[in-house]
């Protein structure tokens, strides 16, 4: 006997269990996100050596081409040789990325470090100095008012205390650390995980060397399994998603690191000038911040003027008006001529996304959540006009603002209308 399928209720049946499905998939999220966070651990670590090796190659590979462009003059003269541009362009490009990371580790980190241990030592001082600048702040400011003068010393203690037993909690696993035997004894403890890392790494260096050389190929199979999964018209959706997703990222990324790299040379150029404390500290600070859309310049103003505040109080003001014109310089002049009117997102939408990148990913989901929302941004805008469109209303959001409590509802699209027909 011949079973007749119903399609219509075959079709109810699939969209119920697809509903069902997620509906389980959100519960398991919400009640189990511990489990799924350990197992996202793991698989994270075993995939570690991959996603160094994406991450390079994708930072590294606008270097390449920009490489590419001046090897290909000298190795295609007589004919052309792609192979040889290619493995030459590599080569230099690892051998910068390389080098860059020796002197990074060599010269900036052993002077952080020791820029770290001598805030820690010098603690007690850097608070007595700040204290009696204070004082004599407000004593010249407030001699009719000795209450305000009281309650800010009363406050500052308190803030004294709280941080010398911070202090005193860390100074001696630092000084552990600096000491010899404490060195010994944190690369014994640690030299597993350092070895994973540094396999890591490595591995991830040899990924991306592959990811470069090949990269066209890599490119071309995954647009040709694209397009076998899904028809014509989704499957050009998705290429030209991907194709635009690529260019904001890259663009931005490369963008916020020749612009932050310049804003942290400015910044330890004028402080050496002006022999402030820890300038390279300093600097490092407000350059690894200015990566931040809009409100990196507030999060790294804010840790390196209590640094001048702790060393050398009088400067203070002076560091918070250069920060100021720095910052300023960066919105208005540079920003803008490196990286332009990229993101086309209001700046609210950019507070809501580096707050919920921040949140769920750090500091470094606080750099990709604003180019990761100005994907997502214009492709829901799109579906809604589309929608719009289809009911034959206006897609013009001045259209919707609540003039007349009478007519509540829009008024219809006539072009759209005319679209249907």
């Amino acid at each position: 006997m011949k079973i007749k399928f119903n399609y219509k209720y075959n079709t109810i049946s699939a969209y119920v269990l697809i509903t069902f499905t997620l509906c389980l998939l959100v519960l398991v999220m919400i009640f189990k996100f511990s489990i799924i966070q350990l197992y996202l651990n793991k698989i994270i670590k075993i995939l570690a050596p991959i996603i160094w090796g994406l991450v390079m190659a994708y930072l590294l590979n606008p270097l390449m081409k920009f490489i590419e462009k001046y090897v290909s003059k000298l190795t295609n003269r007589k004919k052309e040789r792609k192979k040889l541009t290619r493995a030459i362009s590599i080569t230099l490009v690892i051998t910068i990325f390389l080098s860059l990371m020796f002197a990074l580790i060599g010269n900036v980190v052993p002077e952080i470090l020791d820029s770290i241990k001598n805030i820690m030592n010098n603690m007690q001082g850097y608070l007595d100095n700040s204290q009696k600048f204070l004082q004599n702040m407000f004593e010249k400011l407030n001699k009719k008012n000795p209450e305000l003068v009281d309650f800010i010393n009363r406050q500052f203690n308190n803030i004294e205390s709280l941080l010398l037993s911070l202090v005193n909690t860390l100074q001696p696993q630092i000084e552990n650390v600096f000491s010899k035997d404490g060195l010994l004894a944190g690369l014994t403890g640690g030299a597993w995980s350092l070895l994973m890392g540094l396999k890591d790494f490595l591995i991830g260096l040899i990924v991306s060397v592959y990811l470069l050389f090949s990269k066209e190929m890599f490119s071309a199979q995954a647009k040709k399994a694209v397009c076998g999964l899904f028809n014509r018209k989704n499957s050009g959706r998705i290429l030209r998603l991907t194709a635009d997703a690529n260019d904001k990222f890259i663009n931005f990324l490369v963008g916020k690191i020749i612009d932050s790299l310049i804003i942290g040379i400015i910044a330890f150029i004028y402080l050496n000038i002006r022999n402030m404390p820890y300038a390279s500290l300093i600097s490092i600070i407000i350059g690894v911040t200015n990566m931040i859309p809009f409100f990196g310049p507030f999060f790294g103003a804010i840790p390196s003027g209590l640094l001048i505040l702790l060393s050398n109080p009088e400067r203070t003001i002076e560091f918070i008006i250069f920060v100021f014109i720095l910052q300023q310089f960066d919105g208005n002049i540079l920003g803008p001529k490196i990286l332009g009117n990229q993101l086309g997102v209001s700046a609210f939408w950019i507070l809501v996304s580096i707050l919920i990148g921040g949140g769920m990913f750090g500091f470094i989901g606080m750099i990709l959540a604003v180019p990761f929302f100005a994907v997502i941004y214009p492709i829901f805008v799109n579906y809604v006009h589309d929608r719009l469109k289809l009911k034959n209303m206006p897609v013009s959001t001045s259209e919707y603002y609540p003039s007349d409590p009478q007519k509540p509802d829009p008024p219809k699209n006539p072009e759209a209308k005319k679209e249907n027909k």
